[in-house]
């Protein structure tokens, strides 16, 4: 008998995460993570109204939400001289995912809620300062690589990379502002994608005190030296100076744009920037992980427990390859946006957008072919998550199982492992001329009526 039925390589938010869900649905799991302490300083700071709704899966999405910033804000991109070329759309209130649309945070908060969760399930072993190098070593039905870009589950998997095209460096400098400056207060609440050619920038606001600068690097940038403030603080002169806020963080990374394809080979998996990495100007590096999470985490649950084949799991990546996809092309192509440093090209773009700023959302992709009907969307969606009746979300009714909504008359259907809501979802429906939806654990549209 195998010491585990999964054994997860990491312990960031992805597989964090993805112990939480597989702890839930009763897998015995053992989590190997190099570091002994959570890394303390910001990394990812925004994740959206889906991911929360993964949170909500878990038990977790109160804590969370009490930890991080609702926004109703979007992101503005705007050229040198003020004028805004696209925005992305906010939220107001709850949206279809039954939560705010978007959500800023700081990451060691919320890796701290992710393994505190962790402690509510026996049959979740967490080993701290522990690294795997060999995983043929590793006793366990599967493996599931959460180890970053670096991943050693990829290297015995021999991933082939894709690359799409975007390797950009770029200085990150987190600030803790004061709450009494003048020169603070009057900082916007939403994102700014500053689409100057002389020196692009992001400034997000993250919550609390914490802003966060994104600086690209330009030619005759002395790499060694921008991590000092005397050379950054000039380049942030125009919103902030010394006087405003205190360095919390200065690093210089290059963010890229690339895919892995080979997700599996036997027993070994991968998840998060293991598998993909995406350029941050959507704020979905981190998502994107969390929904390979939820799309693994019952396959997993149903293979480990006999209930489905092993061939279940080739369904992760036809899935969620074609669906990560789509959000990398969009930030690369914002990216090519916000990062033209050409005056003429720069100023050709702008008279691009003279009639007024593009509008856009976040995508909302179909899944690739996989455990579902061979149908165009809403098939392959993600379903919305209406409040019941009762007061409650349609998830908290449903668990991690999979459910039938729709017209009471179609709901007789035998699937004796489905949970049936008649009525639930009722304006959705015969806003796509549907009477029922069946949906998966992940609550993505299976099958419809």
């Amino acid at each position: 008998m195998k010491t585990a039925d999964v054994v997860l390589l990491g312990c960031g938010p992805v597989g964090a995460l993805l112990a939480n869900l597989l702890g839930q649905a009763g897998l015995r799991v053992e989590v190997f993570e190099r570091d002994r302490e959570i890394y303390a300083l910001p990394r990812a700071v925004h994740f959206d109204g889906e991911v929360m709704r993964i949170f909500q899966a878990i038990g977790l999405a109160e804590r969370i939400a009490q930890a991080a910033r609702p926004s109703s804000q979007g992101m503005r991109f705007v050229n040198a001289t003020g004028q805004t070329l696209m925005v992305r759309r906010g939220i107001d209130g709850p949206g279809p995912h039954g939560w705010a649309g978007n959500w800023y945070f700081h990451q060691p908060e919320l890796e701290a809620i992710l393994r505190d969760g962790l402690a509510r399930f026996p049959n979740v072993t967490v080993h701290l300062g522990h690294e795997i190098a060999d995983v043929d070593a590793i006793d366990a039905h599967f493996v599931v690589g959460c180890d970053g870009a670096r991943s050693t589950v990829r290297r015995a998997i021999g991933s082939q990379q894709r690359d799409l095209g975007l390797h950009q460096p770029w200085l990150v400098v987190d600030l803790l502002c004061d709450p009494d400056s003048a020169r603070v207060r009057a900082l916007p609440d939403y994102t700014i994608q500053l689409c100057d050619p002389a020196r692009p920038m992001t400034v997000v606001h993250v919550g609390g005190r914490r802003r966060r600068w994104e600086i690209m690097l330009m030619p005759g940038d002395d790499t060694a030296r921008l991590t000092e403030p005397e050379i950054f603080w000039p380049m942030m002169a125009r919103w902030l100076g010394p006087h405003d806020a205190v360095l919390e963080r200065a690093a210089v990374y290059t963010f890229h744009s690339v895919v892995q394809e080979g997700w599996r080979r036997g027993r070994l998996l991968l998840a998060g920037d293991a598998c993909h990495q995406t350029p941050p100007f959507l704020g979905q590096g981190m998502c994107a992980g969390m929904r390979d999470a939820s799309n693994l985490a019952w396959k997993l649950a149903a293979v480990v427990r006999g209930e489905s084949p092993d061939t279940l799991l080739d369904t992760y990546e036809s899935e969620r390859l074609p669906h990560v996809r789509t959000f990398i092309d969009l930030a690369v192509k914002l990216g090519a946006v916000l990062q033209e440093t050409d005056p003429t090209a720069a100023a050709e773009r702008d008279r691009r957008f003279a009639a007024g700023a593009t509008l856009f959302d976040f995508p909302q992709p179909q899944l690739g072919p996989g455990d579902r009907i061979d149908a165009p969307p809403p098939v392959g969606m993600i379903f919305p998550q209406p409040r019941l009746v009762d007061g409650r979300l349609m998830d908290e009714a449903i668990g991690q199982r999979f459910a039938i909504v729709g017209d009471p008359a179609l709901l007789a259907a035998e699937r004796p492992d489905a949970v049936r809501l008649p009525g639930v979802g009722a304006d959705w429906l015969a806003a796509h001329g549907l009477r029922a939806a069946l949906l998966r654990p992940d609550r993505y549209i299976a099958d419809i009526a």
